[in-house]
């Protein structure tokens, strides 16, 4: 599995713009998202398909506040630093800007 372990990068959207900490894990065999966004109630996830290509995560998930729309996140790990975005329906892409390692 790729990247697991906690991590911080800088966004900027109109609804939020500072440092998100997130946690990948290990969720019996497949991937798992926790989410921090300070100041904001992170809805429930759901992971529908995660695909591992070399160093690069793509994921489909959906959330409780956009029902039946998909949310693509695509993550590439070079050591303790990523980058990547969101694919967010009404939003468009997020990028992540300093993506690091927080802990293991």
């Amino acid at each position: 599995m790729i990247g697991l372990g906690k991590w911080a990068c800088n966004v900027n959207t109109m609804f939020f713009s500072g440092e998100v900490k997130f946690t990948i894990f290990d969720n019996n065999g497949t991937y798992g998202f926790d989410l921090d966004i300070p100041g904001i109630q992170v809805p429930d996830v759901t992971v529908k398909e995660v695909k591992e290509d070399d160093d690069t995560i793509e994921a489909v998930v959906q959330t409780s506040l956009l029902p039946g729309k998909d949310i693509e996140l695509v993550v590439t790990v070079d050591g303790d630093e990523f980058d990547g975005f969101l694919k967010i329906p009404f939003i468009g892409k997020v990028k992540f800007k300093d993506g690091h390692r927080i802990a293991e």
